[in-house]
C-alpha cells in the first residue's frame, strides 16, 4: 500500500506534480504558503499574483484567485487589487530578479508607504528561468553565466540584502522576516505571520526565502543542501528581521 503525501488543501491537486525542475526551491517554499493558507482560513480571500521568471511556473498551483504579471510589476498589482478590495489578502510572488532588479523601485516605493500586502520573494542568487546569469542577490566570487570567473564586487557591488532595506524604510507596522527551504517548519511559521500581520491591518510583510537552484548552480544533491543550508546564510542572515510591537534588535529566528 503506497502513502500518498499530503497535499495543503489551497493546492490545486490535478496540476501536480509540478512543473519546476528537480531540486528547485520553489515547490518547498509553494507548500508552506499552502500549509499557512490553510491554517488561517483564507483560501476564499486571498489572492496570489507571480512574476514573469521560474516563479511563473505558480500560475496554476492553488486554488485561489491568481494573476501573472509582467516582470517586476507583482508588487503593484497586488497593490492595486488590495487597495480596491480591502478585504482580500493579496500575495506578491516573485524571485530575487523580479523583486531586486527590475522591481525594485515597486518593492522600495511599496515598502515605503506601508502597502498592506504581502511580498514572499524566492532568493535563489541568479536568474533560473533565463540559464543562470548573475542577478542582484549573487555572492563574491559565485561563478554564472555572465561571472565566469566569479562575481567580483569591485566591478557589480554586492548582493542586496533585501530583507535588511525593507526593514530600514518600513514604519512600525511592517513584518519582515528571511527564512529558508532548509527549515520548512520556521519558514511556515514566518509566511504565516507575515499574512497574519496584513489581516491584522499593520503594514507592509515581506518575506525573503534563501532557496536551491541545482539546474544552474550545477550541483549535486549533498552540494545543493550545502550552498542553502551553509554558504547562503553566511552573507543572508535568517530569522526575523522586523516585528510589530517589538523595538529594534528584539526581533529574532
Amino acid at each position: 500500500m503506497s502513502v500518498q503525501p499530503a497535499m495543503p488543501k489551497s493546492w490545486r491537486v490535478d496540476t501536480k506534480p509540478h512543473k519546476f525542475c528537480p531540486g528547485c526551491g520553489h515547490g518547498l517554499v509553494l507548500k508552506a504558503l499552502g500549509q499557512a493558507i490553510d491554517e488561517l482560513g483564507i483560501q476564499d480571500r486571498a489572492v496570489f499574483g507571480c512574476d514573469i521568471g521560474c516563479s511563473l511556473l505558480a500560475w496554476d498551483f492553488f486554488n485561489v484567485d491568481t494573476i501573472q504579471t509582467h516582470h517586476g510589476r507583482t508588487t503593484p498589482v497586488i497593490t492595486g487589487l488590495k487597495r480596491a478590495n480591502p478585504n482580500l489578502i493579496g500575495i506578491a510572488y516573485m524571485g530575487d530578479g523580479g523583486g531586486y532588479a527590475i522591481g525594485s523601485q515597486h518593492l522600495v516605493n511599496a515598502a515605503s508607504r506601508n502597502e498592506k500586502i504581502t511580498v514572499i520573494l524566492v532568493n535563489n542568487t541568479q536568474y533560473g528561468m533565463t540559464g543562470g546569469q548573475m542577478a542582484p542577490t549573487t555572492l563574491p566570487g559565485q561563478k554564472t553565466e555572465t561571472t565566469p570567473y566569479g562575481r567580483d564586487p569591485e566591478k557589480t557591488g554586492y548582493p542586496t540584502q533585501g530583507p535588511e532595506m525593507v526593514a530600514a524604510i518600513t514604519r512600525e507596522g511592517a513584518y519582515v522576516a528571511r527564512g529558508t527551504v532548509a527549515n520548512l517548519r520556521q519558514l511556515k511559521n514566518y509566511l504565516k505571520k507575515a499574512l497574519e500581520n496584513q489581516m491584522a491591518g499593520n503594514g507592509f510583510s515581506f518575506v525573503e526565502v534563501l532557496s536551491t537552484c541545482p539546474t544552474n548552480w550545477r550541483t549535486n544533491a549533498e552540494e545543493t543542501w550545502k550552498m542553502v543550508e551553509q554558504e547562503l546564510p553566511k552573507y543572508f542572515k535568517v530569522g526575523e528581521i522586523k516585528v510589530p510591537g517589538q523595538k529594534e534588535g528584539e526581533a529574532n529566528g
